[in-house]
């Protein structure tokens, strides 16, 4: 008990010392916040003390009240923190979020070999925010989960197309097509046999028109709204 009276009036004594001197506080900031990439942020942080507080952002930023950011990316995105001080007592520290919305960018899409009657898995992987829908394609017909002994699973930003019992008909291009609020794109991924031809780059030949699929497939959600 005494000790809890003792830390009370310590910092009754810390709020407005004897020579006028009052240590730093945040009295403003801005809220989290959420953005399209490309838009311009403004972030506000406010403080009072005496003497004067001074304001310092941390996330590789420079020292001042007022934060902007150009044109943002989404490397920018995350938790900026405002910090005043002015040498009285500790720093005041509060933070801010900024989430940086972004379109679909495949970074995963392997073809992959596998012999007839076995098992085989196409794996397509993208970054966004928000998160990617994932859609798959042969040649220009889409494939759903369960039908002709296949299966989608999605799972965060992986998606998977698996085939329980591999045919020479499932042999071929596939397209992943990834897409969210801000945009849409797609990566052709191949399943092949052990007879396959494959070009300099150790890559198998299959004919393929990725373009001519993702304009089909745009054309196809525009005329839905």
């Amino acid at each position: 008990m005494l000790f809890l009276s003792l830390f009370v009036l310590a910092l009754r004594l810390l709020k407005h010392l004897p020579d006028g001197r009052v240590p730093a506080r945040i009295t403003n900031i801005s809220k989290d916040i959420t953005v399209n990439e490309g838009s311009n942020v403004n972030l506000m942080c406010q403080a009072v003390g005496r003497p004067e507080a001074s304001i310092t952002w941390r996330h590789q930023s420079p020292k001042e009240e007022h934060l902007e950011l150009i044109s943002i990316t989404k490397d920018k995105s995350g938790t900026y923190e405002c910090i005043a001080s002015n040498d009285i007592s500790s720093s005041d520290i509060r933070r801010v979020q900024v989430t940086v919305n972004y379109p679909p960018f495949i970074s995963k899409a392997r073809s992959t070999g596998t012999p007839v009657g076995q098992r085989g898995v196409l794996q397509c992987e993208a970054s966004a925010v928000p998160r990617a829908d994932f859609e798959w394609y042969k040649e220009d017909r889409r494939l759903l989960n369960g039908i002709n002994g296949l299966k989608i699973e999605t799972q965060g930003k992986q998606s998977l197309l698996i085939f329980f019992n591999v045919s020479e008909e499932d042999y071929g291009n596939y397209t992943c097509v990834a897409m969210n609020t801000m945009g849409i794109t797609n990566a052709s991924i191949i399943l092949y046999g052990p007879g396959a031809i494959h070009d300099v780059n150790g890559t198998p030949i299959f004919p393929c028109c990725s373009f001519c699929l993702l304009l089909t497939i745009i054309l196809f959600h525009l005329l839905k709204f």
